[in-house]
């Protein structure tokens, strides 16, 4: 899976379960990704996806996560949480925080 921020392309590893295999099934996906909390962009999907909750504990900057069962959630700090996530995959990226900027960030999610 691919996503481009700004211009730049980039491959997101994947997670192999349910949730990354409905997810590509909408794919591909333009959505505007708000920001939170100074530590990540998110958006809600048109459809729920199937779960597999995990208490987390640290997340780390380029983890894509799901949370509840239709939020995407893409971090760009790392940081301990208490919540639980679904793992769908992450980004490798140097300056994750300097690409997706402050305020909210359109992203393409490509196959």
């Amino acid at each position: 899976m691919n996503l481009i921020i700004n211009g730049i392309n980039l491959t997101v590893k994947l997670e192999d379960n349910a949730t990354v295999d409905n997810l590509i099934k909408l794919l591909p996906l333009d959505t505007n990704m708000k920001e939170l909390n100074g530590n990540e962009k998110y958006c809600y999907l048109s459809e729920s996806l199937p779960t597999n909750f995990e208490n987390i504990g640290t997340i780390h900057a380029g983890d894509i996560m799901l949370y509840g069962d239709d939020c995407l959630v893409i971090f760009y700090e790392t940081f301990n949480t208490s919540y639980h996530y679904t793992k769908i995959g992450h980004i490798d990226y140097d300056n994750l925080r300097d690409l997706l900027g402050n305020g909210n960030v359109t992203v393409r999610i490509n196959k």
